[in-house]
């Protein structure tokens, strides 16, 4: 049985328990700088977001959160940064709408438009891949540039008489036939989008294949030290890409719950910013696939509740500013609680370096 560290189990729980201590009075004095009672506020966000259509809202909107972190974490676990995970996801999410509602799919709508939808996310990230092996690109500058280019594209298609219509002041792709409905949980208030089970499966296959895999040790340290992994016989290159395809693939499934789930069609309406939020999340639950998930449903709590917030007098931007918070302080507990160990374990090799070269010292005398 394999024995537990006690300080490294210290440490570990260390930074999470100084983020939450750090967080919480950080925001107090934000809110009560504002004149506001900032322990009124938390007693409302937590008698609104225990309610059973909160808690159905709140998983719901978790689902693309999570799945967005997934995708952006699978890029910062070799330190690529894929900001591109917006403009992947809605372009992904309008050509598998195109696909789902111009051509008649039967009992393989729902399989097709994911296929759809994972390939050419994957395809819009590998285009940054290649720029980054090939030619030198940061993936951050293509990865922008792509987002704005793909915005353009589908704003191009998305209009009455090309591959969209017209309905009202809105302008959508067909809708999708009943087939390309996905299954719902249904609950006492709302039902619960079945493409929760389909986030579950990306993320148990996120921790399997970057912690159980000879490519996720790869893939790791070629994020470590690019020239150990080259040295290795690991190629660098072939690695980037491959972590960009799979990043963008995994972005493809971020609009499909609201693709087949609520909207049926990808309209001018389709939500945006999940990308962006995803980075958030993954930094927050520090890549790790269930400290995302927690990550993911915080944020759509603190969503939810924040709305109730206003109707109470508190401010508008008060949400944001939470969130903020939170990710400045996850992020700066984690590093000196790094910090921190690392000093630790230079001082416990330099004893023991120091009581080796007294025996050795010893025995010398001796002799």
């Amino acid at each position: 049985m394999k024995k537990i560290d006690k300080n490294k189990l210290i440490l570990g729980l260390a930074a999470p328990v100084l983020a939450i201590v750090a967080a919480f009075i950080i925001t107090s004095a934000i809110i009560g700088a504002t004149g506001k009672d900032p322990f009124h506020a938390y007693q409302v966000m937590v008698d609104f977001g225990s309610k059973a259509d909160s808690q159905v809202w709140i998983i719901n909107k978790a689902t693309p959160y999570y799945l967005s972190a997934l995708a952006v974490a699978v890029g910062f676990r070799m330190n690529l940064f894929n900001i591109g995970v917006d403009g992947q996801y809605r372009i992904a999410a309008f050509f598998a709408a195109v696909v789902g509602g111009y051509f008649t799919l039967g009992p393989v709508a729902i399989p097709v438009m994911i296929i759809v939808a994972m390939v050419v996310g994957a395809i819009w990230a590998g285009i940054a891949g290649l720029l980054k092996t090939t030619r030198g690109v940061s993936e951050v500058i293509s990865t922008i540039m792509l987002n704005s280019i793909g915005a353009s594209l589908i704003g191009y298609f998305l209009q009455d008489g090309r591959l969209a219509k017209k309905e009202g002041n809105l302008i959508h792709t067909p809708y999708l036939p009943g087939s390309a409905h996905f299954f719902e949980f249904p609950t006492q208030t709302k039902p619960i989008y079945g493409f929760v089970v389909i986030a579950v499966i990306a993320g148990v296959a996120y921790w399997f294949l970057l912690g159980r895999t000879r490519f996720g040790f790869d893939l790791r340290t070629v994020g470590q030290s690019e020239s150990a992994a080259q040295a290795s016989g690991v190629s660098v290159k072939r690695m980037v890409i491959t972590s960009m395809l799979i990043s963008g693939a995994m972005a493809g499934l971020v609009g499909m719950p609201t693709l087949l789930g609520v909207s049926y069609n990808y309209g001018t309406d389709f939500p945006t910013g999940i990308g962006f939020t995803g980075i958030a999340i993954a930094l927050l639950g520090r890549n790790h696939p269930i400290g995302m998930a927690l990550g993911a449903l915080l944020w759509g709590f603190l969503d939810r509740t924040g709305t109730q917030l206003e109707f109470e007098g508190y401010a508008q931007e008060i949400v944001g500013v939470i969130q903020g918070v939170i990710i400045l302080c996850v992020v700066i507990a984690y590093e000196l609680v790094r910090r921190y160990g690392l000093k630790i374990q230079q001082r416990k090799v330099g004893e023991e370096l120091a009581a080796q070269a007294s025996k050795s010292d010893k025995a010398e005398a001796a002799a």
